[in-house]
């Protein structure tokens, strides 16, 4: 586990660095990847159909209810490797 965090953590500061802004579908999915792995299931309530963005992410988070840490970490780093 300590080597996974490691290579997520490398990851995270690796998505700060790339070349090209990915797009926001992309964007969505290193956002929600990156909260499952280090919150957990999305908790709380969907915000407002006035808040676009929060709504976009909330939903892309709730979409991996159950997803262990470990795998929400391990693709995230997969996810930003193929950025690279």
């Amino acid at each position: 586990m300590a080597d996974l965090r490691t290579l997520f953590e490398q990851a995270v500061a690796a998505s700060k660095q790339l070349s090209e802004r990915p797009d926001n579908a992309t964007l969505l999915q290193l956002y929600a990847l990156y909260k499952q792995a280090t919150a957990g299931d999305a908790e709380g309530e969907r915000p407002g159909f006035a808040d676009f963005v929060g709504r976009a992410k909330f939903d892309a988070w709730a979409e991996l209810k159950g997803l262990s840490a470990e795998a929400a970490m391990q693709q995230y780093i997969e996810r930003v490797d193929a950025l690279r």
